[in-house]
């Protein structure tokens, strides 16, 4: 009853129209300002802003023309070693000799190219059809060096030719010389197999690690030549490493996307 008649007693009295009005406080204004500028720093962003977005990838500094493995014609047992790793040889040049019953014969390299693996060394017994070495086709002493990036399938479609590329190469370190830097040149049209990767560089162990999450697809990267460097290619940094660069080397691709606007308008 005592809450009733409050409520009578309010609707009989007069609306209080002579009581000053309150006008919100300092801070709450503030805080009024601050929104109204952030949904307005918020709307104009929206429409004017962009993202942009990083893909990465594992690869391999190589001369674009793959590797292949050298087997031994023959059965026997190695008794000389005649080209080193790294060592460019011509085709039809000695990599091995080996002892077999019908004398000494010769394993030659099938093609021009880099010795980048020896498997057989001196006294290694070898059988016919043996893996002896690994060579990487090059074409000649000027031949450029490219990355070749595994990009997982399901992201290839993202990556148009043309992006650029920040290369973190294995053997440099990347807080002292910073990245390599190129652009992408080509993309495959199909995911890669092991095999396919394991044809192409001549390593299995290599194959496996780009293929651990699914067969992937190969982005053929054209690094940035540059004269005042020592490796011949620009770098994040003005001068990059003071030496040259190895094909085979591992490196990981960062690729830069193209930038996309937040918010899509929808036009009738």
């Amino acid at each position: 009853m005592q809450f009733r008649q409050q409520a009578l007693s309010k609707l009989q009295s007069p609306e209080e129209l002579d009581l000053p009005v309150r006008y919100a406080r300092p801070q709450g204004l503030l805080v009024l300002a601050v929104t109204l500028v952030v949904m307005a720093a918020s709307s104009v962003w929206a429409v004017t802003g962009s993202l942009s977005s990083t893909l990465r990838a594992p690869g391999i500094l190589t001369h674009g023309q793959g590797s292949y493995v050298l087997q031994s014609p023959v059965t026997g047992q190695v008794t000389r070693v005649l080209a080193e790793e790294g060592e460019r040889l011509a085709a039809g040049a000695p990599v091995l000799k080996v002892r077999t019953e019908q004398g000494d014969k010769v394993v030659r390299a099938i093609t021009a190219g880099r010795v980048t693996a020896l498997v057989a060394r001196i006294g290694t017994v070898v059988t016919t059809g043996a893996d002896v070495a690994t060579l990487e086709r090059v074409a000649g002493s000027d031949d450029p060096l490219t990355a070749m990036l595994y990009v997982p399938a399901d992201s290839a479609a993202t990556v148009p030719v043309g992006a650029s590329v920040d290369l973190t190469v294995q053997s440099v370190p990347t807080e002292r010389y910073g990245t390599l830097r190129g652009r992408v040149k080509a993309i495959g049209r199909a995911a890669q197999s092991r095999q396919k990767i394991t044809g192409f560089l001549g390593d299995k162990e290599l194959a496996g690690r780009f293929t651990k999450d699914g067969p992937p697809v190969a982005v053929l990267v054209r690094l940035d030549p540059s004269s005042a460097t020592k490796s011949g290619y620009a770098w994040s940094t003005a001068a990059g490493p003071p030496f040259a660069l190895d094909s085979m080397t591992l490196a990981t691709g960062a690729f830069h996307l193209a930038e996309q606007r937040p918010i899509d308008w929808l036009l009738p």
